[in-house]
């Protein structure tokens, strides 16, 4: 199946996980379009919000699309704005914090968990 849209035409969602504050969640590629390695996800994150401090078994590559902010990795924090690319190993603890008063957009991809 072939898809091309605009990612505000793909609704978002809450982030509602624990830890999660302001963050919402667009699913502009997923398994529901027939991909079936990877998902792209756009996330937007309020002045001062921030995603969960979590971690997971699989690798995960983020772009900077606007604002800026932080990504805290493994203890480790680094300041990211529009151009920054990301990259997140397995089974690192990480977050993306927004420190600004402006909105933080970013790309996210991920494997499909199987």
């Amino acid at each position: 199946m072939f898809k091309a849209i605009h990612c505000t035409h793909v609704a978002p969602e809450e982030v509602e996980e624990a830890g999660a504050k302001g963050v919402r969640v667009r699913w502009l590629i997923s398994k529901r379009d027939g991909a079936r390695n990877f998902a792209m996800r756009y996330f937007e994150v309020e002045p001062a919000g921030q995603t969960p401090n979590h971690s997971h078994d699989w690798e995960h590559e983020v772009f900077i699309l606007e604002g800026k902010g932080l990504v805290v990795c493994e203890g480790s924090e680094r300041e990211m704005k529009p151009g920054y690319a990301v990259f997140i190993p397995p089974n690192a603890d990480h977050c993306f914090k927004n420190n600004t008063s402006g909105r933080l957009c970013l790309l996210c991809l991920i494997p499909h968990k199987e």
